[in-house]
């Protein structure tokens, strides 16, 4: 089972606790032999065993008030382990309690007013002394130094405190003893009695008749929102005609929610409000605020401040694209939307009011609805083939002086659309091929071109039907319709026919297709003449 024990706080190292080798049932000689030792947790060592005597000691001092503090009782526990037997031992030791604390005042001198019209029975607490013995030895009573007008009260509270009040027994004069020394006395119960006192000065305030009153009920100010922090904004003065201190006045804000004390700094004795910290229009535009003044004498009168702050334009003018619409066709009806957008500026007033504008731009106009909304429309037809995107920059611009703006650039791409037949390089052509040619061989080349976009833009050749002498035009000539190159599918005779009349089309790849015809004429030249006399050969 347990071993207990106890010892008294603050013995000599080496005091003996008990004889642990008898309550073992050894021998003092065996602690050694039997490897008998101390086993804690950690904390610092406050037992050793004594081979020579058996006996438990103490290893050093042991102070009660840093182990338990103010627990009633002081329990130390520990083990002991008898190695051959394999045995722990439970070793309780209770650390007994002196009165080695005296109660202590926090500080040795007080200072109490009292005014001289206080009456009788009215009650001012004094402060408590603090002993950190436990129990009897801690603090007990407390004790008023005789004089005429003053008796000692204590009140005790639900956890058992004790806290002495000083009761006021007759009136005061303040002409006939303006001060009165008193000295408190506190005890605790121990053996012997320790004490200790704090002195008491009761200072007699002159009668306090008067309380401060203010110039004005109400101070307004106005304030520009840019002003640096240590601007003074006003002065409060309150006048109290009493004579010393029952005539000096201090200032104090009343009342005042914590975002705005950071803002505003107001002198103690002076009364002059300065701005502490940055103020913002935006954030808030009037503070309200009381302040107080109060004598010497603890009377008290108030005022109140009004502080409206004015607006500096320092925002500039937000833009927010609501929806851009792009590509754009290029033959979009005149007035369709191509941007949505929103203008908006933290400032009042002027300051806020925000006026947009494009660059100037024949194709496109702004309009302002409702809430500084504007939208951004086509003014005319647009033509992709003579400008394929706009670069468009919107500017907002806020009426404050100066002024603040904000630029916003957006690109609008055109989206093509077929709106052009391929045109050829020439309104006709004409073509001149000496007879006799070799089959196949390529007569002429056109070409046409369109300035509209992607398939809109491709170019197909083809010869247009037509009959040459009853025979299909096709059956004498063809057209790459790619490159728009012309070939003779047979060899011609200057005697069969002169010149040969076709059209040729260029069709582009546009839904619908558009196309243009030019005419093309192929001129035969005669060889010689010899040629016709040996025409039959």
């Amino acid at each position: 089972g347990q071993i207990r024990y106890s010892v008294p706080e603050e013995t000599e190292k080496g005091y003996i606790v008990g004889n642990i080798s008898k309550d073992l049932g050894l021998e003092p000689r065996e602690l050694a032999e039997r490897g008998v030792r101390i086993i804690s947790k950690g904390k610092t060592q406050l037992f050793s065993l004594s081979p020579r005597s058996g006996s438990l000691v103490t290893a050093g001092r042991i102070d009660r008030e840093e182990l338990c503090a103010q627990s009633a009782t002081c329990l130390l526990n520990f083990k002991v382990l008898v190695e051959d037997r394999v045995k722990l031992y439970g070793v309780e030791v209770e650390v007994v309690d002196i009165n080695d604390n005296a109660p202590k005042f926090e500080a040795e001198n007080l200072f109490v007013k009292i005014s001289e019209i206080a009456a009788p029975g009215a009650r001012y607490p004094l402060p408590e002394a603090v002993d950190p013995d436990v129990g009897i030895n801690s603090l007990q009573s407390y004790q008023l130094s005789p004089n005429r007008h003053f008796s000692l009260h204590l009140q005790t509270g639900d956890d058992g405190t004790i806290n002495p009040e000083l009761v006021l027994e007759r009136t005061l004069d303040r002409e006939e003893e303006p001060t009165h020394h008193l000295v408190l006395t506190a005890y605790d119960g121990g053996n012997p009695r320790r004490s200790s006192t704090a002195l008491i000065q009761v200072t007699v305030l002159d009668t306090n008749d008067n309380a401060p009153v203010f110039d004005q009920p109400v101070y307004r100010v106005k304030v520009l929102e840019n002003v640096a922090p240590g601007t003074l904004l006003l002065t409060v003065r309150a006048s109290d005609p009493d004579e010393g201190a029952n005539g000096k006045v201090t200032y104090k804000f009343r009342k005042i929610n914590e975002k705005h004390s950071l803002l505003f700094h107001l002198h103690e004795n002076t009364g002059e409000m300065t701005v502490a910290k940055n103020l913002d229009y935006e954030e808030c535009s009037l503070y309200e605020m009381e302040i107080q003044a109060e004598d010497g004498g603890g009377l008290k009168g108030r005022t109140k401040v009004v502080v409206m702050v004015e607006d500096v334009n320092d925002n500039r003018p937000e833009v927010t694209i609501t929806s851009l619409f792009s590509p754009v066709r290029e033959d979009a009806p005149p007035g369709t939307v191509i941007l949505l957008f929103n203008a908006h500026d933290q400032d009042s007033g002027k300051n806020g009011q925000v006026v947009c504008s494009i660059q100037e731009n024949p194709s496109f106009k702004l309009e302002n609805s409702v809430d500084d909304y504007y939208r951004l429309l086509t003014a005319q037809i647009l033509d992709r083939e003579k400008a394929s995107e706009y670069n468009i920059t919107v500017t907002a611009t806020d009426r404050g002086t100066p002024s603040m703006s904000t630029e916003v650039h957006i690109t609008l791409y055109v989206a093509d659309i077929n709106d052009n037949p391929p045109a050829f390089s020439q309104t006709s052509y004409s073509v001149y091929l000496p007879e006799n040619n070799p089959r196949g061989t390529s007569i002429f080349s056109v070409s046409a071109h369109d300035p509209d976009d992607e398939e809109n833009a491709k170019v197909t050749y083809s010869l247009v039907e037509n009959t040459i002498q009853g025979a299909p035009l096709s059956s004498y000539v063809s057209i790459n319709s790619d490159t728009g190159v012309l070939y003779a599918l047979q060899s011609f005779d200057y005697e069969q026919f002169q010149n040969l009349q076709m059209q040729v089309k260029a069709s582009d790849n546009g839904h619908p297709p558009l196309s243009s015809n030019v005419s093309l004429s192929v001129f035969l030249l005669d060889q010689n003449d010899h040629h016709h006399h040996h025409h039959h050969h």
